[in-house]
């Protein structure tokens, strides 16, 4: 069932340079993307756009066969996506447990150790956490939200070998068992792997 729609989407900075050129794609519930491009491509703008965080020059962005500024931008992000950062984006002053509780109805700790974070770095103050356990703290507090939709931006770019094979492993079952569409930017040719469609941006259009 297709869950998010992009429709003629294009996007310039400036309304000069061109990043998006005319794209078109469906995305799937129960399904994970793997969006694959160089650098610059504009991977990262079109998240952003799936998100709300932006809206295109021209064109349309739909969720569940609505456009998304109809109801508003931030009432998109609110209630129909949850982003899985590439700068963490975590609340400083707060612990692990704490962050994730900002979006989760269920006790954040079991989902915290699911990812590796003990229940003493769970209590601490996420400035005192590794760059990786800020990373895993960020998918656990995407995970644990009700959103129909995740966007995840590099989800394992800080993450070693070992600990990233999990992390995948954990995004497949968000959507394929708790039937949420999982869409993801990553220079990963091993993550990408893990995906059920693989898309690539080049020069800005979509292949």
């Amino acid at each position: 069932m297709c869950i998010m729609k992009i429709c003629n989407v294009q996007y310039s900075y400036d309304g000069n340079k061109k990043v998006l050129k005319n794209i078109s794609a469906e995305f799937e519930a129960e399904k994970i993307y793997a969006i694959l491009g160089p650098s610059g491509c504009g991977k990262t703008t079109l998240l952003s756009l799936l998100g709300g965080l932006d809206h295109p020059s021209r064109g349309q962005v739909l969720f569940q066969g609505e456009d998304i500024q109809k109801r508003g931008l931030a009432w998109h992000r609110k209630n129909n996506v949850a982003f899985i950062f590439q700068n963490y984006n975590l609340i400083d002053y707060m612990t692990p447990i704490e962050n994730v509780a900002l979006t989760s109805k269920l006790p954040p700790l079991p989902l915290l150790e699911r990812l590796g974070i003990t229940r003493e770095e769970a209590r601490r103050n996420v400035l005192k956490l590794s760059g990786g356990q800020q990373q895993r703290v960020a998918i656990a507090r995407a995970l644990a939200s009700d959103a129909s939709v995740i966007l995840a931006d590099e989800p394992t770019g800080n993450l070693d070998e070992d600990t990233a094979a999990p992390i995948a492993d954990i995004l497949k079952e968000c959507a394929h068992q708790m039937k949420k569409c999982v869409i993801i930017v990553t220079h990963s040719n091993e993550l990408a792997r893990q995906a059920d469609v693989i898309l690539r941006l080049k020069k800005g259009e979509l292949q």
